[in-house]
């Protein structure tokens, strides 16, 4: 069992029955020319998550642990894709319109791809996913139940949005949840810190807050106890 530091009390877990799930970082998302810059975003406020999930990812491939990567787009005839969804925002260019990274939100289009810092490995789950939450439309339940997993370690964009809709239904079908702080961003800095804020109230009503840093320490620091 490992524990590690975090909000509003240490998260235990074991990493045999623990996934690291990493939530759309998708070049749509976090790169000029994709979908989140066409609603007037700044997307570099989500490029510092990017560097610190690497080294989660690195340390969960290290230890054989299972690694979730999601991605939020729509079949090509964009026949799963509700015109409130669409229209919504009236951005400059909607879902399915071409954009420098092909057409925006589509599966097989350049920018659903994750960015290649985070890119997936061979036996790796790849989890494509038609709305904001991971469960929706998806097999993930399905496929955490028959790997054994109970408890998740979040990382992903955004906070408020994919982040927290997808760990509000997983905490619903009771698995323990650790968000990352700094695994996570979100285009507005404010609601970054309000949804780390809801996830840990209330005596973690939702889940932990924690960070790479306190999570890698303690990984470390088990694999020192067990070889002692």
């Amino acid at each position: 069992m490992i524990t590690t530091a975090a909000e509003p009390y240490p998260f235990r877990f074991e990493l045999g029955r623990t996934a690291l799930l990493c939530i759309d970082f998708q070049r749509d998302f976090v790169e000029p020319g994709g979908f989140g810059e066409s609603l007037g975003n700044d997307v570099s406020r989500l490029q510092v998550a990017i560097e610190p999930t690497r080294r989660v990812l690195d340390a969960f491939r290290e230890h054989g642990a299972m690694v979730i990567h999601t991605r939020e787009g729509h079949r090509p005839d964009l026949s799963d894709l509700y015109p409130a969804k669409r229209d919504r925002g009236n951005p400059s260019l909607r879902i399915g319109d071409d954009g420098p990274m092909g057409r925006l939100l589509v599966r097989g289009s350049a920018g659903h791809e994750i960015v290649p810092e985070l890119a997936p490995v061979e036996g790796e789950v790849v989890l494509d996913k038609p709305g904001k939450d991971a469960f929706y439309a998806t097999d993930l339940e399905a496929i955490l139940r028959a790997s054994g997993v109970t408890h998740l370690v979040v990382t992903g964009v955004t906070t408020e949005v994919c982040v927290q809709t997808t760990v509000r239904a997983a905490n619903d079908r009771g698995f323990e949840c650790l968000v990352l702080s700094d695994c996570t961003g979100s285009y507005f800095p404010e609601f970054h810190q309000s949804a780390l804020a809801m996830f840990a109230a209330q005596g973690g009503i939702v889940g932990w807050v924690g960070t790479s840093a306190d999570l890698l320490d303690a990984i470390a620091a088990s694999d020192e106890t067990r070889k002692a």
